[in-house]
């Protein structure tokens, strides 16, 4: 990882009733209770029904179209392509088809398996949600790198059963989504597109194929939604999501559970907080804080409605490559063959986080002193938008099971990105305004 970080850095039926007896206080808490624990499972179920209604509804603006992405697929010089760049070093290795590979993390993850020897192939649909200069650039050093990334659609289920027939991956490292908080109000359909109905495809092609792949996928912190209690713990409850992606990361999550209890497939779920560093995304509070700060332009900082700091759990990439890359390495064989369960299966769920939440305001500092520039800042109440005040990981879980251990401070990442900020976006340096 040494290599990639010196690399990387210059370039979630009707409940139950009851009735008030006064004489049988106990038997009335119980029914509570046991009405209480049936409409949760039951709203659970209703979130994913109508996510599922509203897949099959409505259409998904902004998207790109099948037939153009088809058109970019096939024939014997792409499968050549596709063959080389999934070749294992040894049969030690993994084979490992990575969605959303030209994304932030799915371009740190690719490169961190390709070098240690592991067969990589990438998917992406180079949609346009943030400026497709990056994702491009981002291709340009995978492909430095050995990986070719396939431009498609996740729910291209003719693509995906085409990879299949050309590679047997052993491991599918599922990180394509509909990613942001706030752009669900803009565009709810593009999510539910992507994080629901692409991830049902990924798994109804798995299931089917012969051996089954072990996966593990993006979930995320979100989920925890307006849960407050912290550390946020896998074991806490995730029902009452603040978002429309909460929703369908949460989602997600009891899909997962489905296909693993009914078709075998070994599954890992992975709740990302707050991924920062290079080749990030410019949607991200510390991106696009580095771009106005340097441009002169006033940034808004959100204080939470008891005028309280807004905080987050930044994780530094290579921390949460190591996590992704652990998952990987002990997630078991899938148990299915032919779409049919042959025994249990493994089913994992795993914070990644710092464990060390950071006000945003103090990140606005840290961000000032690296770059030499005072910041403009204007200070507003947190918006009903999908945000939550804090995330804060329990990460003992991961460290017991995967040996997670992130070790890079904000002050640490935020250097590095900084570094390859003023290297990608050259003239992008404002004189100092200390």
């Amino acid at each position: 990882m040494s290599q990639l970080n010196s690399h990387l850095d210059n370039i979630p039926s009707t409940p139950g009733k009851f009735k008030l007896e006064k004489s049988q206080p106990y038997i009335h808490r119980l029914r509570f209770h046991t009405s209480l624990s049936k409409l949760t499972l039951w709203s659970s179920f209703f979130l994913v029904f109508i996510l599922f209604y509203y897949v099959l509804s409505s259409p998904s603006p902004s998207l790109p179209s099948r037939r153009s992405l088809n058109d970019s697929w096939g024939g014997p010089s792409w499968e050549k392509r596709v063959t080389r760049s999934a070749q294992r070093r040894s049969s030690h290795e993994l084979t490992v088809l990575v969605t959303g590979a030209a994304g932030f993390v799915g371009t740190h993850v690719s490169i961190a398996l390709k070098r240690r020897g592991d067969g990589v192939l990438g998917l992406d649909n180079f949609n346009h949600y943030y400026e497709p200069r990056l994702k491009r650039d981002r291709q340009k050093l995978l492909e430095r790198n050995g990986v070719f990334v396939v431009e498609g659609d996740i729910n291209d289920s003719s693509l995906l059963k085409k990879l299949f027939d050309v590679v047997a991956f052993s491991h599918i490292m599922h990180l394509a989504a509909q990613a942001g908080v706030r752009y669900a109000m803009q565009n709810p359909g593009s999510y539910v597109h992507s994080n629901i109905a692409g991830f049902v495809n990924i798994l109804e092609v798995c299931k089917s194929v012969n051996p089954q792949p072990a996966i593990v996928w993006a979930s995320s912190s979100s989920v925890y939604g307006l849960n407050s209690k912290v550390p946020f713990s896998e074991k806490d409850r995730t029902d009452q999501p603040a978002s429309l992606y909460a929703a369908t990361k949460k989602a997600g999550e009891e899909i997962a559970h489905t296909y693993n209890h009914i078709y075998g497939l070994s599954i890992t779920g992975l709740r990302f907080f707050t991924v920062y560093g290079p080749w990030g995304r410019p949607d991200m509070a510390y991106f696009f804080f580095t771009k106005d700060i340097l441009k002169g332009k006033p940034i808004t900082i959100f204080e939470a409605p008891d005028r309280g700091s807004v905080a987050r759990d930044f994780t530094y990439i290579d921390d949460v490559v190591k996590g992704c890359v652990a998952a990987l390495d002990t997630a078991k064989k899938s148990t299915g063959s032919g779409g049919k369960k042959k025994g249990p299966a493994q089913l994992r769920i795993f914070n990644l986080g710092n464990t060390s939440p950071v006000p945003v305001s103090e990140l606005v500092n840290i961000l000032e002193k690296l770059l030499k520039v005072k910041a403009k800042r204007k200070v507003l109440p947190m918006p009903r938008n999908g945000d939550v005040k804090f995330t804060h990981a329990n990460i003992s879980l991961a460290h017991k099971e995967l040996k997670y251990k992130p070790g890079t401070d904000l002050e640490t990442g935020l250097k590095k990105f900084v570094r390859w900020y003023l290297s990608y976006y050259p003239g992008s340096g404002k004189k100092s305004s200390w």
